[in-house]
């Protein structure tokens, strides 16, 4: 009932930047939390950035300091721009969000995932 469709992954070079999207719809009253995972080849999906739909932003400590997650809330989009890309960045990215359906019903769903691939 609900989809979300991340877009902006590839390949980059170490330092560089990318900018990853993610749109959630469906049937949806309304986005609450929303938050990027990674994982990378034998290796636990582990939780990147989280955002509440007030903006409370929770970042792992891997990545302070170089990823921003935020969000647009009237377009139930989550971004997440990535800079100073390092190879141990390198995973598939999903984006997941907590939704609340018209009848308040909360639900989590989760992205195909996005290769994001950091290499010299």
């Amino acid at each position: 009932q609900v989809q979300l469709v991340e877009s902006g992954g590839g390949l980059v070079q170490p330092g560089g930047s990318l900018r990853l999207s993610c749109v959630a719809s469906g049937n949806i009253f309304r986005t609450n939390s929303m938050g990027w995972y990674r994982q990378a080849p034998g290796k636990e999906r582990e939780l990147v950035a989280s955002i509440t739909r007030a903006g409370t932003t929770n970042y792992a400590d891997s990545v302070k300091g170089r990823f921003t997650i935020s969000r647009d809330n009237a377009k139930n989009t989550v971004y997440l721009q990535m800079n100073s890309l390092k190879p141990e960045d390198t995973a598939v990215y999903s984006c997941t969000t907590r939704v609340a359906t018209p009848a308040l019903k909360e639900y989590d769903y989760w992205g195909q995932g996005t290769q994001v691939t950091v290499s010299s």
